[in-house]
């Protein structure tokens, strides 16, 4: 039987994940019903974590923007009421912030490193930053700047009829979210039992079953789907605030 080998409950709503490919690091963004926000950093080589509950003085007006190289990026917000970002203020994996800059606005993530621009500057102009001191180092170049692989790969949703396979609960609306990877079938269903609409994930290893977990319990409508693979890494959160990775 397979285990999880990250098990994380966090005080909150798991509200963004954003991994950081270069240093396969986990950056969590949560938020409270008491308009909290903090964020968290994972090694998903060691399991370790680097930093929980880091907040900042904008205490709810901020989120993750990318992650490269060991540096989280957040950015702010013009005000409450509009969903434009404005500035970026890089973490590093000990919680410590390196530099902050309220006139520029992220705008991709390249092979290279963060794609910027000047928010006081029209027509917009972008340029590449270095991620550990926010110092522009030259303007963005499409042929060279290209984007980052994310090696992020998402199940497919089918109808359960097409797997060809028994599942250990009737699929409600015969629909399922699946993804075959090394000799695992990675399966996410909801059931509707006793009035109880549920959502579960079930890996299979040919025809046994390996691991099975309860990710949502008495639901109210249908969820979307409940996990990713990340290289070798599945990951999915369980009932909005705990976070589970195995190891395939």
């Amino acid at each position: 039987m397979l285990l999880p080998f990250i098990n994380e409950q966090l005080i909150g709503v798991i509200w963004r994940m954003e991994i950081d490919s270069l240093s396969d690091t986990l950056f969590l963004e949560i938020r409270t019903t008491d308009k909290q926000v903090s964020f968290t950093s994972i090694d998903l080589t060691s399991g370790q974590t680097n930093f929980t509950n880091y907040t900042t003085p904008d205490r709810w007006l901020t989120g993750i923007e990318a992650a490269y190289n060991n540096v989280l990026l957040l950015h702010h917000y013009q005000s409450e009421n509009t969903p434009v970002h404005k500035g970026v203020t890089a973490i590093n994996t000990k919680g410590e912030v390196i530099w902050s800059n309220y006139t520029y606005a992220f705008d991709h993530l390249s092979v290279n490193g963060p794609i910027l621009y000047n928010i006081q500057i029209q027509p917009k102009k972008l340029f590449l930053v270095d991620v550990e001191t926010g110092l522009t180092i030259r303007s963005f170049e499409q042929t060279i700047d290209t984007e980052i692989e994310n090696y992020i790969t998402a199940p497919q949703i089918l109808q359960a009829s097409h797997l060809n396979q028994s599942l250990p609960v009737e699929p409600y609306g015969n629909i399922v979210h699946s993804l075959d990877y090394n000799n695992f079938r990675i399966v996410s269903l909801h059931s509707f039992v006793s009035g109880q609409l549920q959502q579960h994930l079930y890996i299979m290893d040919g025809s046994s079953l390996v691991y099975e977990d309860l990710l949502n319990a008495d639901i109210q409508k249908m969820q979307p789907e409940s996990f990713i693979l990340y290289k070798n890494l599945l990951i999915y959160i369980k009932n909005k605030s705990g976070l589970r990775v195995l190891n395939l």
